[in-house]
């Protein structure tokens, strides 16, 4: 049974930011500009996001409202009533709560009843994560359609007070992703027919390294050297946020390895006859950052695999890293936007720091039978 892509939504909160007001929006630390970020915004080539907070810190929005909004854009671009939906299937780094599950803040903010429900919990791959489980329950002819959404709100954790909680000055790891994230939720609808032109998916296949590598990415584990493992084994949640347990961080002395696990994990495809890059008409990959797309399409071409530049579509530098959000929002608007016909296929690649995952998939583009 085949599973197609008829709908996309996204939802992006407020008015976009641009560089020049990044820092007025997430705060000065301790009053002082920060060293770091124009030398970071020029890696990354972001221009501009958008922030479900204000300048007074003040959450405009919350990540189930977030996931919702893009659940109804999709389903008005669409062609079910939001009760025909059979599985709900959600993805984020971060819900509004610890607890419960984000997938069933989701499914009460969008008013869905008797639905079969998955919540999909990591970083950039896990969106893709959940997409592989709505669209393996399609597949298996346990739905009949399913929707999928990701979202993110990271801003919460750039406030400048958060870093001001830690207090000594903030290090490189712990800085570098208040200037690289921001926020927006996308969302897919999945039918077991097309409708009009749409996207059959023809496979998901995910790599894992966290055997192989260490953490990268994480929230709730201090800097190196501090004798706690876990901000829960702080005695306190206090003596845990000043120890900048509660800080994101980024270890970017291993981001190479990334690139070259993504790079390495296509190749295998090749290998195994899932992708043939002379016939990869839209490449869809989501790198967090500009410094990384001349990385993967060098090492793309020193194995002779490279896909043509101008085959490769992206929003981040107008929509920003919105983390696992990040490819469906650039789905959804490569739909709108986007000249694609019959027959055309589109490669999408995300990978993730967290602990290295790397997620493909393939569409070809298909048009209903009138």
């Amino acid at each position: 049974m085949s599973v197609y892509i008829t709908s996309t939504g996204h939802h992006l909160p407020g008015e976009p930011v641009d560089n020049a007001r990044i820092e007025e929006v997430l705060g000065r630390v301790h009053g002082k500009p920060s060293r770091l970020k124009r030398r970071i915004l020029k890696s990354n080539g972001i221009r501009q996001r958008h922030y479900a907070i204000d300048a007074e810190h003040r959450t405009t929005i919350g990540n189930d409202a977030m996931a919702a909004r893009a659940g109804e854009d999709c389903l008005a671009q669409g062609y079910l009533a939001k009760l025909r939906i059979e599985m709900l299937s959600v993805a984020t780094s971060q819900g509004d709560l610890v607890l419960p599950g984000f997938g069933s803040m989701v499914q009460a903010e969008l008013g869905l009843s008797d639905v079969e429900l998955n919540t999909s919990h990591g970083i950039c791959s896990s969106s893709m994560m959940a997409l592989k489980a709505a669209y393996t329950g399609v597949k298996a002819g346990e739905h009949g359609n399913a929707l999928v959404i990701a979202s993110e709100l990271a801003s919460r954790l750039f406030k400048a007070s958060r870093y001001e909680a830690a207090g000594a000055e903030v290090d490189f790891d712990a800085e570098f992703l208040r200037w690289m994230l921001s926020d927006g939720a996308g969302a897919l609808l999945l039918e077991k027919r097309p409708r009009e032109l749409c996207f059959r998916i023809d496979w998901i296949r995910g790599i894992s390294h966290a055997d192989a590598f260490p953490v990268c990415m994480s929230v709730g584990r201090p800097a190196a050297g501090e004798g706690h493992a876990s901000w829960q084994d702080y005695p306190t949640y206090a003596e845990a946020e000043a120890a900048g347990a509660l800080l994101i961080r980024q270890d970017v002395r291993l981001l190479d390895h990334l690139v070259k696990l993504g790079v390495d994990g296509l190749l295998r495809l090749i290998d195994e006859g899932r992708v043939a890059v002379d016939k990869v008409d839209h490449l869809l990959c989501h790198y967090s950052s500009h410094y990384f797309r001349g990385k993967i399409f060098d090492m793309l071409t020193q194995a002779g695999a490279a896909i043509p530049e101008q085959k490769w579509y992206t929003n981040l530098y107008s929509r920003g890293n919105t983390g696992c959000a990040s490819l469906f929002i650039m789905l959804d608007e490569f739909r709108r936007t986007q000249r694609y016909a019959e027959g055309d296929t589109l490669l999408c690649f995300v990978p993730e720091s967290g602990r290295f995952n790397n997620v493909y998939m393939h569409l070809t583009v298909v048009k209903e039978s009138s």
